[in-house]
């Protein structure tokens, strides 16, 4: 798909007239912060709000409401005439639309899909409204801390790929011929996000979606620092003691499968991150 590259300064017709057209038949996916957010919003825990209104593991928010523009089902968090009843804790991805972020190499892109601007076939009514800057538009809806957010996750995200790494690469599983490692890490970048949840288990997704943090909520970077803490504690835990090539193997494809969600969670393509993944591994040594 043709994507459309912005800078900061570009003006838009970004004001907002609140159809709530793209409330409807999206994909919005989450990552652990954003869960407490749309949680605390709602006044109930983060297993509850992924209980009852998340999919794929809790990364997914659910769009199961009343059918609304081309018949699309709205976003679970949606009231019709109302509005976003959790606007104050929305996700980066509904604060950004209809702007997109890439980032690659730390560098920053923002843009929109398509040649057309996207708002213009659901709410043409925008174009008579005042236009804004980009960066106007971002400093409107509070997108720093969740872009923080997004960043910190994507550095633990890697940070877990790292393990699945360790556990192939610096225990004597890939020096001993093992080839199925890699073939799992392929198959897991292809598999779809129900069934990447089912092979990680219930244990170790809880530990990703629900980290037990009650302090520094409101900062991104501090919640995922300790997120990322407890996470390295459980390995530790779970596989500081690991003896057999069985056990490594096991061990490597389970991390690998939690990174690969969490990835899906911040927008990254788990196709994609498999694919480099598993290249790097065989550059030092892996095979498969």
């Amino acid at each position: 798909m043709i994507t459309t590259k912005l800078n900061l300064h570009d003006k838009l017709p970004l004001t907002c007239s609140r159809t709530g057209t793209c409330c409807h038949g999206k994909l919005v996916l989450i990552n652990p912060w954003e869960l407490v957010c749309l949680a605390r919003k709602k006044k109930i825990t983060p297993s509850e709000f992924r209980d009852l209104y998340c999919e794929d593991g809790g990364i997914r928010l659910r769009f199961d409401g009343k059918a609304g523009w081309k018949q699309q089902k709205a976003c679970s968090q949606y009231i019709d005439n109302f509005g976003c009843s959790v606007h104050m804790g929305r996700p980066l991805a509904c604060r950004l639309y209809p702007l997109g972020r890439q980032t690659q190499s730390e560098e920053v892109q923002y843009i929109y899909q398509g040649e057309e601007f996207p708002c213009l076939e659901g709410c043409p009514e925008v174009t008579g409204l005042p236009q804004l800057s980009v960066g106007e538009y971002l400093n409107g809806q509070s997108t720093s801390k969740f872009e923080k957010a997004q960043d910190a996750y994507l550095d633990l995200m890697q940070n877990l790929a790292d393990v699945a790494f360790m556990l192939l690469l610096d225990t004597g599983l890939a020096q001993s011929g093992d080839k199925k490692t890699l073939s799992l890490w392929r198959k897991m970048g292809n598999e779809s996000p129900e069934t990447l949840a089912a092979r990680i288990g219930q244990e170790w997704l809880d530990s990703l979606m629900f980290p037990e943090i009650s302090e520094d909520l409101d900062n991104p970077i501090s919640f995922v620092q300790k997120h990322s803490d407890l996470l390295q504690l459980k390995v530790q835990e779970k596989f500081g003691t690991l003896e057999t090539h069985q056990q490594l193997h096991d061990a490597s494809v389970l991390i690998m499968g939690v990174a690969l969600h969490l990835a899906r969670g911040v927008g990254a393509n788990p196709e994609m991150l498999a694919e480099h993944w598993i290249a790097t591994a065989k550059s030092h040594g892996a095979l498969e």
